[in-house]
């Protein structure tokens, strides 16, 4: 198959395009390459056309029309919720209006189907848990909102303009060439201090809890979508809590390094536990993560580790 992937530079993104390329697919990658993006022209593998270009831009018309893609994952967003709460216009601009023209450009281009990373923030505050497909939505940033408007548009073009679909809202993804700088992931933060030999800090109790899933297990998820699930949306995650405290202990045992801890207090809207049902995902999609936390954490970190001056890590 023929397939975009859109944000195909960035972390998530350039993931799935490797386990696109393993399966013989064809893919073109279209990333703006935005500097609080993620985005790396070096996470695009040599020989995959690239184009560098805003999903905004009236220019992907034409690319979809000449490249006449299969299938789209579109994964560019402003994926930042503190970005989203200082400037919800341009979040909205990107995450909607964004969508909305890579959405016309596919019925243009008689794409069969997109693929849409959607996200847990979607939820908002949760009143039960494990979260499943049928948890309200009630978003509390403006990223949650642009997430949730966008699966809305995606019904509409699927039921107007048979545009077929498939969103998979993702828990906290983390591993290789995810940017430990800005609004990271916890896990990547860690590494980062912890091959600094720096100290960490860690807000709250540290007993905040967390569903992590491994990156390939997300792009795995993106083949299966390949097929499956047609209209449909899917939580996307391990069905594990996992508190800070637990977090940082693994990546003692890992680096054998024990920085010291300072204590922040708990940030604005930052949730008790957060925990996926995956079940509606195995069952329909025929997926399941298959990389534990702590084998998913050492190859995040050797991954770290091995971008780094070698006299920082001896």
């Amino acid at each position: 198959m023929r397939m975009i992937v859109t944000g195909g530079a960035g972390f998530i993104g350039s993931h799935i395009v490797d386990a696109y390329l393993a399966l013989g697919h064809e893919v073109l990658v279209l990333d703006s390459l935005w500097e609080h993006g993620g985005g790396r022209r070096a996470n695009v593998p040599q020989g995959v056309s690239f184009v560098h270009m805003d999903v905004r831009d009236a220019g992907i018309e034409r690319i979809f029309r000449e490249f006449k893609p299969d299938v789209v994952s579109h994964h560019a967003a402003q994926h930042s919720v503190a970005i989203s709460s200082r400037d919800p216009h341009f979040d909205a601009d990107v995450n909607v209006l964004g969508l909305i023209n890579v959405l016309d450009c596919a019925v243009k281009a008689s794409v069969r189907k997109v693929i849409f990373a959607s996200s847990a923030a979607t939820f908002g505050e949760i009143e039960r848990l494990p979260i499943d497909e049928s948890t309200p939505q009630r978003p509390t940033s403006p990223y949650g909102i642009t997430k949730m408007v966008a699966e809305h548009y995606l019904r509409f073009f699927k039921n107007e303009k048979g545009l077929d679909f498939t969103a998979l809202r993702y828990g906290n993804v983390f591993g290789p060439r995810q940017d430990p700088n800005g609004e990271a992931g916890v896990i990547s933060i860690f590494i980062a201090k912890f091959l600094q030999k720096q100290g960490v800090r860690i807000d709250w109790d540290g007993e905040q809890t967390r569903d992590y899933v491994y990156v390939k297990d997300v792009a795995a998820a993106n083949v299966a979508a390949l097929e499956r699930g047609s209209g449909s949306f899917y939580c996307i995650g391990t069905g594990v809590k996992t508190s800070v405290n637990q977090l940082y202990k693994a990546l003692v045992k890992i680096s054998g390094f024990e920085p010291p801890i300072t204590h922040g207090e708990r940030r604005s809207g930052d949730a008790r536990a957060v925990q996926y049902n995956i079940a509606l995902a195995a069952k329909e999609l025929q997926w399941k993560p298959q990389t534990s936390l702590v084998d998913g954490m050492q190859a995040t970190y050797d991954y770290f580790a091995a971008q780094q001056p070698k006299e920082a890590v001896s």
